[in-house]
């Protein structure tokens, strides 16, 4: 083979031999690339799915206080009502019995005239100071209906401790009133259907 050949084949070789190499050299380039992606988009997809369970946290947390607050809400709601009730009842109560104390002190008094009008039974009806005893105690009787007070009938009933208060019991005088009021030594009074002050009475055996 002449020289020239051989330089020729030789400079050929040298050339595959560097392509050969610029081709290893490229795949391995293309190796480390589709490594390199496939690294990115596994971190990519970590990252994604951390991000996902992040906000999965955060919205089962802000569900945990959105449930926590619309309890208190409820809770708080509740008892307003209950308090509004209760101020509202305790007003009424107020306003119903709120002249008790003064009705209590004015019960004495018509205990009092009655006392005087038992005492003036035998004097005449047109006695001038009969008939003004029952004229002031007439209206005091009005007043005490005006304002809702009631006398608790007594006398001949069944002993009823709701509104009766037992002084003594003696013999019943008749086989019916076993049992029951045979005299009352005070009166007693309601007001608004409540006893602000229970009847003394005597009852039968």
């Amino acid at each position: 083979m002449k020289k020239e050949e051989k330089e020729k084949l030789n400079s050929e070789m040298e050339v595959n031999a560097e392509r050969k190499e610029e081709v290893t050299s490229e795949s391995a380039e293309n190796e480390t690339l589709t490594e390199k992606s496939e690294d990115a988009a596994e971190d990519s997809e970590k990252k994604k799915k951390h991000k996902k369970e992040k906000k999965d946290d955060i919205i089962e947390e802000l569900a945990e206080k959105l449930a926590d607050i619309s309890d208190k809400h409820l809770r708080l709601q509740a008892e307003f009502d209950n308090f509004r009730r209760r101020t509202i009842k305790e007003k009424a109560d107020l306003i119903k019995s709120g002249g008790e104390s003064v009705l209590l002190n004015i019960l004495p008094v018509v205990d009092d005239f009655e006392r005087a009008l038992n005492s003036l039974k035998e004097v005449p009806d047109d006695d001038p100071g009969k008939q003004g005893t029952l004229l002031i105690y007439a209206k005091f009787k009005e007043f005490l209906k005006q304002n809702n007070v009631i006398e608790i009938d007594a006398l001949h009933s069944s002993f009823d401790v709701d509104h009766h208060e037992a002084l003594t019991k003696i013999p019943a005088p008749e086989e019916k009133l076993k049992g029951k009021v045979v005299d009352v030594i005070q009166k007693g009074y309601q007001l608004n259907d409540k006893v602000i002050r229970f009847a003394k009475v005597v009852v039968g055996e």
